[in-house]
């Protein structure tokens, strides 16, 4: 695979040296980690400058909370919460931005306004107009799995062998979006933790991240703080950082290439000292 990926404002994704961090911020107030609430536009401006001062190398903003039951947002709510903070932010940097986004009027939004790359939880499903609108704008996307829909996503997920169910589907999502232009080095696949799975769906996903690695795209784990680790450690989420850094620390063993995390700092020092690690290997 390519480890240098252009982008269309002009950066890059460089997968040459480590693992890439992309640090999380929230333009709504109904995310499930208050602490990455932003009650403003020039709070997430700010939030997000911090996260790259911290090493992040990706930054994704959101304008609607997918969590497990949340109410969905309309397009037009959420070009309002999320293109004033993008401008802001490509006022004064210009590090790659990825905008997290199932509807093809945001991403066109966004994508104008200075976004590089599209993370679309429902794999090109909800809307696949954005498809072809990636492959125009040579953008990147995020094909992540999902079972139901953030509402009702939770109630009962049941699967049969969950690490082939979610490998099948993210192999027919990368071949939709192959088929709408996109380039096979532009495609990241997310199992999607937590997306209507059990707490042992998301184990097997984790252990066994390297079945999805196989499929031959740059895999992306979105575990930060989430009810997995407060279910294994007992602790509410704002006590769960060591947990995720358990976690993304196997996931970066099984192959991960980017970790999406509340907590930049901290997960640059982890894949730091990964990257240190695994280069002596064989040395």
């Amino acid at each position: 695979m390519n480890e240098h990926i252009k982008l269309p404002g002009g950066a890059a994704l460089d997968f040459s040296g480590r693992p890439l961090v992309m640090g999380i911020v929230n333009c709504t107030e109904d995310s499930f980690f208050p602490g990455s609430h932003n009650p403003s536009a020039e709070a997430a401006v700010d939030r997000a400058l911090k996260e790259v001062e911290a090493g992040a190398d990706i930054i994704d903003f959101g304008g609607e909370s997918t969590r497990p039951g949340s109410a969905y947002v309309s397009a037009e709510e959420e070009i309002r919460r999320l293109i004033p903070v993008i401008r802001g932010f490509r006022r004064q940097c210009p590090a790659p931005l990825s905008v997290d986004t199932r509807k093809l009027a945001v991403a066109r939004a966004v994508l104008e306004a200075g976004a590089d790359i599209i993370n679309d939880i429902s794999a090109l499903e909800d809307d696949p107009g954005i498809g072809p609108l990636c492959a125009e704008w040579k953008a990147p996307v995020v094909l992540m799995h999902k079972k139901g829909v953030p509402t009702d996503m939770q109630q009962k997920p049941y699967y049969e062998d969950v690490v082939g169910e979610v490998t099948a589907y993210l192999a027919e999502a990368a071949d939709r979006a192959l088929g709408f232009g996109i380039p096979r080095e532009h495609i990241i696949l997310d199992p999607g933790i937590g997306f209507g799975k059990r707490i042992a769906d998301n184990l097997d996903l984790m252990a066994n991240l390297s079945a999805i690695r196989g499929l031959g795209y740059r895999v992306l784990m979105g575990l930060s703080r989430k009810g997995t680790i407060g279910e294994l450690t007992g602790r509410e989420v704002g006590m769960r950082l060591a947990g995720t850094i358990a976690a993304n620390a196997v996931c970066l063993m099984e192959g991960a290439d980017i970790i999406r995390v509340h907590d930049v700092a901290e997960a640059v020092d982890l894949v730091k000292v990964y990257a240190a690690i695994t280069a002596r290997k064989g040395a």
